[in-house]
């Protein structure tokens, strides 16, 4: 097996941990969830890009030092590495393709999973998972992180439909009771970046360390460190230089490159496929994988 090959194995294990979403998707028959076929979020998320983005998405997200203790103090990520990031891949996948019962089940699974995370941060400010603003900030870097991902690692939007895209995911943060959704992705980016509320912190450096050297299996961690290295080229600067952060050089081109190799291996989301299944939309089979070729 080439290096490449083996690169490629290694994040399908990573991505294809825990339990998968939308197994019974096919008994909602005609209903289109949140988005539908002719959606921007259903070709975004549906690209390989997007384990990218789940990772960029975590990096940013432990910036905020409310949301980053609500983590160091609430999540097992340290005996479980692959947990945290499982649980928002399914959330995310759910939300993103699945029928709108199954859409209304995972966002009341995320909002019961946060009403006891709660606690005091490293500089004294008093912390609830079930804050609107701390959704915010968690619900608007993953939409960044994705849109951002799919824009470098795959190709890039024309600008109406990268608004688009904004908008649609707004309709996630609606459902979680989030108000601070900005509706085009420049004023999501520069939501981000000017963000009054980040800061340095303890959480945020143990979340760091972690994700830069999780405790994971060898065949794991070869693919991972190029994924997180891809993450970390493509962070605004003044964030980076927040969380003291670097990718080595070449990263960028190296992530692009693995995630090229993942496109052809892996093809388009199962749960893509599934969902235009459920909606009796047309597609080209041979673009896509099953759920049984994880």
């Amino acid at each position: 097996m080439s290096l490449q090959e083996r690169m490629t194995a290694s994040v399908v294990r990573l991505f294809s941990e825990g339990e998968q979403p939308l197994q019974e998707t096919h008994l909602h028959t005609n209903d289109p969830g949140l988005f539908g076929p002719n959606s921007v979020s259903w070709k975004v998320m549906g690209d390989v890009s997007s384990f990218v983005g789940g990772v960029r998405a975590l990096l940013l997200q432990a910036l905020h030092p409310e949301v980053a203790a609500g983590v160091a103090d609430h999540s097992q990520y340290k005996t479980d590495p692959l947990g945290r990031l499982n649980r928002t891949s399914f959330f995310v996948t759910t939300v993103n393709y699945g029928a709108m019962p199954e859409v209304q089940e995972a966002v009341a699974v995320v909002r019961a999973a946060h009403k006891p995370v709660s606690g005091t941060s490293e500089r004294g400010i008093a912390y609830s998972a079930n804050q609107p603003q701390l959704g915010a900030w968690v619900q608007n870097t993953l939409t960044d992180s994705f849109l951002d991902a799919y824009q470098n690692f795959c190709q890039p939007l024309e600008p109406k439909d990268a608004d688009r895209f904004v908008l649609e995911q707004s309709k996630i943060g609606e459902l979680l009771g989030i108000s601070e959704l900005p509706l085009t992705a420049r004023e999501l980016r520069e939501w981000i970046t000017e963000h009054p509320q980040l800061g340095s912190s303890e959480a945020l450096r143990q979340a760091w360390t972690f994700l830069q050297k999780p405790p994971l299996q060898p065949s794991q961690l070869l693919g991972y460190r190029i994924v997180r290295a891809a993450a970390v080229s493509t962070l605004p600067t003044n964030l980076a230089v927040l969380a003291n952060a670097s990718s080595p050089r070449g990263s960028f081109f190296a992530g692009r490159r693995l995630i090229a190799s993942l496109r052809w291996a892996l093809k388009h989301s199962p749960s893509w496929k599934a969902a235009l299944d459920r909606c009796g939309a047309p597609y080209d089979a041979r673009t896509f994988r099953s759920f049984e070729d994880r």
